[in-house]
């Protein structure tokens, strides 16, 4: 199988993507509700939908373990859709619904690593049939049907299944199944094969009758077996196919019946009539509480869902494109030649090149707000382990960003969430007496500024120690000048350096380090930059300033020699041709340039990429002043060649160890362009 999973199955590649939206749907939903400890017509429904969903879509993908748990919920949320006042647990209920998510996810990932979804949910089928039980006897009542209960008291299940076959010759069957000694929860397991039963048959009885609800069913199912009836048009052979096939079957003991024994017709004063129907997804639905209520029925939407890979390999033929076109257009055979017609037609397809360029980059856009929305759950999930009351706040949740870099930042940006709750935020009774508020604050934001888009975790927690940061990191020899030299950006910067993160910072300051340089290596992998602002007892602010995209930038070409390279244009602050004085080394030959009052080091290129040059004195080059996150330099060049767009190109392995190449670029004339990497031009 390839790596992008284009040899699945398409029904298994369509269900994976299914199951994987609707669990991220269903958190989302989830998490608010239980914020809000109120659970709404439209929120019921839209869960309700989707187990109905992963219920249905999974048996038919023969994953009965996710099958039966989604059933088990669906029951839950029937039970409250149908008994508006019923008492509800908001808790326990939630965390029952985001653990059958964790779940559900967890068995999705196997599935696409191409494992077998082999994983228990007895345990949560267990727990969801007892929390359907506590609320029934809190409420006092039982389901109510949405169809009028008939007289006799036999249980049916009836199914779409059975609705469009009615013609066909009904058979009667009396099944006793036993389960491996051992097993365990053969109630749930009687439970699964009730479920997997219930859309092929027309009516059902089984002993016990209440297999989730009782304590005691286990051991009767132990002792005597599940005992099942069942009518249906399958064929013997269908039907013993589908029951052995049961996990765990030890015996199986299967009749064709006229009647049904008398120990199952025994049942007809005990049980309730209840009609269970399969419900069109997106039907328009009213219940008998909330006739004023309509669920919404969804527009068609014309949108279509393609696999990333196929829109990689689209961007990587638009670069060729863009290679080509400038190949063509700057052609070294066309120097000095009129050629008015050539010009203006390689102005409509530059015009063309540029207008494919920017649709297939916007194709690749998304929103940051799935992203921002998974840290709702972590924020959940922390606060309730450590016991503090955090809220957060979600701004620009819809500025898009690349693919691939949605991809990159997910990790650290969790990363970010975790410290500041951990870390940041303070205790209840700590904030009480600074004066603050009970309720700490967490803001996630994006947005963007030209080329670049910003995301900003701010927090209003004990912020960091200024003082400590500066201790630490001169003890480690990070730093050498004085605390008062360096401005407030430059201390908290150490703490993002790989040396500085060490387990007693977590009681020196907070614990703000820990882990913050592989924070900084992936942004840095996507050529963004990590700032930090903090105040004592107001709390930290973290922006993240990374590309649009990874794919093709805007950079400035440079000739150092006959080679030429690449700058990206978001990196450089200025550019000049120094005066003769401006230029002041210190004692051991290193170079500096005073502008406006400050002192920058001097780079020089043909020296870092050990390259022959003509141009030597610093008044025959050109100083292109670059920055990075709070660092600024003067890149020293012989020449500059003008603004382009690039492609990016990828580097083999052992060029990648050079440090301050980021990668490469096909220029016009054919030749290759190294993409300067100016974080690792500084490092150096």
């Amino acid at each position: 199988m390839s790596e992008d999973g284009s040899s699945r199955e398409p029904m298994l590649e369509i269900y994976l993507f299914e199951a994987t939206q609707l669990m991220e749907q269903l958190e989302e939903i989830s998490i608010e509700c239980e914020k809000n400890k109120k659970i709404g017509t439209e929120a019921i429904n839209e869960i309700f939908r989707i187990m109905h969903t992963i219920k249905s879509s999974s048996a038919m993908m023969m994953f009965n373990n996710i099958s039966v748990l989604a059933h088990s919920m669906e029951d839950l949320f029937y039970f409250i859709r149908e008994n508006k006042e019923a008492s509800i647990d908001f808790e326990n209920l939630f965390d029952l619904v985001l653990s059958g998510i964790d779940f559900i996810k967890g068995e999705v990932s196997k599935i696409e690593n191409d494992g077998e979804a082999d994983g228990l949910s007895e345990a949560l089928v267990l727990k969801s049939s007892g929390l359907l039980q506590n609320m029934k006897q809190a409420t006092g009542s039982v389901i109510k049907s949405d169809v009028v209960q008939a007289e006799e008291d036999t249980k049916y299940y009836i199914s779409s299944y059975e609705s469009s076959n009615k013609d066909l010759k009904q058979q009667k069957f009396v099944a006793r199944i036993f389960f491996e000694d051992g097993c365990e929860m053969e109630n749930v397991r009687a439970y699964a094969v009730i479920h997997n039963l219930k859309d092929n048959v027309w009516e059902m009885y089984h002993i016990p009758e209440d297999v989730i609800e009782s304590d005691h069913s286990t051991e009767v199912i132990r002792k005597s077996g599940f005992l099942i009836g069942f009518a249906t048009d399958m064929s013997r052979e269908k039907v013993e196919e589908q029951l052995n096939s049961i996990i765990f079957l030890r015996e199986l003991e299967l009749l064709e019946v006229q009647e049904y024994p008398q120990e199952l017709k025994a049942l007809g004063g005990k049980v309730k009539k209840e009609i269970i129907l399969e419900e069109p997804i997106g039907q328009v639905e009213k219940n008998k509480d909330d006739n004023d209520h309509i669920a919404k029925i969804p527009k068609q939407q014309s949108i279509i869902s393609v696999n990333i890979s196929k829109l990689d390999t689209l961007l990587d033929l638009v670069g060729e494109i863009v290679i080509s076109e400038a190949m063509v257009t700057k052609n070294p055979d066309l120097q000095g030649l009129q050629l008015d017609n050539f010009k203006k037609a390689s102005r409509q397809l530059r015009k063309l090149t540029n207008e494919l360029q920017d649709i297939v980059m916007s194709i690749r856009m998304i929103p940051v707000s799935m992203t921002f929305h998974k840290m709702n759950r972590i924020v959940r999930d922390m606060s309730k382990k450590l016991n503090k009351e955090i809220e957060l706040e979600i701004i620009g949740e819809d500025t898009e960003v690349d693919k691939n870099i949605i991809d990159h930042i997910s990790d650290p940006l969790m990363h970010l969430v975790r410290n500041s709750l951990d870390h940041g935020i303070e205790g209840k009774d700590e904030r009480m007496t600074t004066g603050k508020s009970e309720i700490g604050k967490i803001t996630l934001e994006a947005k963007n500024a030209g080329g670049d888009v910003f995301i900003i975790v701010s927090d209003d927690g004990r912020g960091l120690d200024k003082k400590r940061i500066y201790e630490k990191a001169r003890i480690k020899g990070l730093v050498t000048k004085a605390e008062d030299e360096l401005t407030d950006k430059e201390i908290f910067s150490n703490i993002l350096l790989p040396g500085f993160s060490t387990n007693e910072n977590v009681t020196e300051y907070s614990g703000r380090g820990v882990g913050m340089d592989v924070v900084k290596k992936n942004i840095d992998s996507i050529g963004g930059a990590i700032s930090i602002e903090s105040k004592t007892g107001k709390g930290s602010k973290i922006s993240i300033k990374i590309p649009l995209t990874l794919a093709i930038i805007d950079g400035l070409e440079i000739a150092v020699g006959r080679s030429k390279y690449t700058i990206p244009i978001t990196s450089i602050r200025e550019s000049f041709k120094p005066k003769e004085n401006d230029v002041i080394a210190d004692a051991e030959g290193n170079e500096m340039i005073m502008i406006r009052g400050r002192a920058y080091t001097i780079y020089r290129l043909h020296k870092i990429f050990n390259i022959d040059t003509k141009v030597t004195s610093s008044t025959e080059g050109i100083m292109v002043m670059v920055e990075d996150n709070t660092r600024a330099a003067c890149l020293f060049v012989d020449s500059l060649i003008g603004e382009q767009q690039v492609v990016v190109k990828a580097l083999p392995t052992y060029i990648k160890k050079t440090k301050g190449i980021a990668g490469c670029t096909i220029l016009g004339d054919g030749n290759i362009s190294l993409i300067l990497d100016v974080s690792g031009i500084l490092d150096r």
